[in-house]
């Protein structure tokens, strides 16, 4: 009884623990015409990422204006990777891809210059993991039960604090590997400093007797 107390617990740890390491990113913030403003996000590798934003209509009832709009880029941090997702002049719009590899990736909102200036105000969500699955449409499509839906659910949480795990470690390995050829190299650069500074003393010390010598001050 206790061992299965204790399972329980533990498979409780995991899904409170799941619901921490679920990436949601939820914001509003404010864009100037004529400047870009870019938000980066550490996604693992195969992990599902989707996103929507829209821009906050000023006035309640009325259609957007035409300078209400942005240029919306997604790309990784690496230098050679395409853009996973390109939309011009937009009031709106959504995206939604699979990482192919562990890296930062950039959403960037461009407002389109304009005389005078405006603002905008833009409403960006942006889900990564479990939480970028749509459970809804998933439990409409095939028909299960409430349960059945949210042991799956906590499955997909299980099995994503299971990677999650493994991405740390794979990372704290990395960092470890860094830290110790990092130390080798600062210990090879402290004895040759040392090395070089004695042999600089050396001949300064063989330079100043030969001098002393030849002025027969000793």
């Amino acid at each position: 009884m206790m061992i299965w107390i204790n399972d329980t617990l533990f498979l409780l740890l995991l899904v409170i623990l799941g619901f921490f390491l679920t990436q949601i990113e939820c914001l509003r913030f404010e864009l100037e015409s004529g400047h870009t403003k870019c938000i980066a996000e550490e996604i693992k590798g195969h992990a599902m990422t989707v996103g929507k934003y829209h821009i906050v209509n000023p006035n309640d009832g009325h259609p957007l204006p035409d300078t209400h709009k942005v240029t919306v880029r997604v790309t990784s941090a690496h230098a050679n990777s395409h853009a996973h997702h390109y939309a011009e002049n937009v009031h709106e719009g959504h995206f939604s891809f699979e990482t192919a590899e562990a890296a930062d990736y950039h959403t960037c909102f461009t407002a389109a210059d304009h005389k005078p200036p405006v603002k905008l105000n833009v409403d960006f969500e942006w889900k990564s993991g479990v939480a970028a699955k749509d459970w809804t449409n998933v439990a409409k499509k095939s028909s299960v039960e409430a349960m059945e839906m949210e042991l799956k659910h906590m499955l997909e949480i299980v099995q994503g604090v299971h990677d999650e795990m493994f991405y740390l470690r794979e990372r704290e390995e990395e960092m470890q590997e860094l830290n110790r050829d990092t130390s080798y190299k600062l210990a090879w650069m402290t004895g040759l400093s040392i090395i070089v500074c004695l042999s600089v003393a050396g001949l300064q010390v063989w330079h100043l007797k030969t001098f002393f010598e030849k002025k027969k001050l000793i």
